[in-house]
């Protein structure tokens, strides 16, 4: 059972930082276009990545507070990436989250006239969560692939 939860948060933590870099590799090449371009590629994401997210995200906060919970004497290396995975969820509750509800109801042709700073705000926010999530499934894969244990 422990090995099954550990690859479980491996499995989705993995998942989900894969998923944070590859948003922030996108938002990054639409810094060079306008508020209307800006306007409709978000209008494309927030049709279903937020769903990816949650089809991610929940399950890995879930197996990996399920693997610290379960842990016997080392349980650092999950703590540290439940509270990075925490880290992930509240910046997404208190930033990205109320800017992708505002954002879907921007008008392609006329977007906000500060449009381009509450891009910025968002796109922040989001590589906070995605070396949070980076650095969360890095602790947790180094620690499966970590030198084996005495038993």
């Amino acid at each position: 059972m422990d090995r099954l939860v550990r690859a479980a948060s491996l499995v989705f933590t993995g998942a989900f930082a894969g998923f944070l870099l590859g948003v922030l590799v996108l938002e990054n090449s639409l810094r060079q276009y306008g508020g209307d371009v800006y306007t409709q590629v978000r209008h494309v994401e927030l049709d279903a990545l937020d769903t990816l997210a949650i089809a991610t995200l929940i399950p890995a906060l879930l197996t990996t507070a399920i693997l610290l919970i379960r842990a016997r004497g080392r349980r650092l290396v999950p703590l540290v990436a439940l509270a990075l995975l925490v880290v992930v969820l509240a910046t997404s509750i208190a930033v990205n989250l109320p800017i992708n509800a505002d954002q879907a109801d921007w008008v392609v042709q006329n977007p906000p006239a500060d449009w381009a700073a509450i891009r910025d705000r968002w796109q922040a926010a989001h590589l906070v969560r995605t070396i949070a999530a980076l650095a969360a499934f890095g602790a947790l894969a180094g620690a499966a692939v970590g030198p084996a244990r005495r038993t």
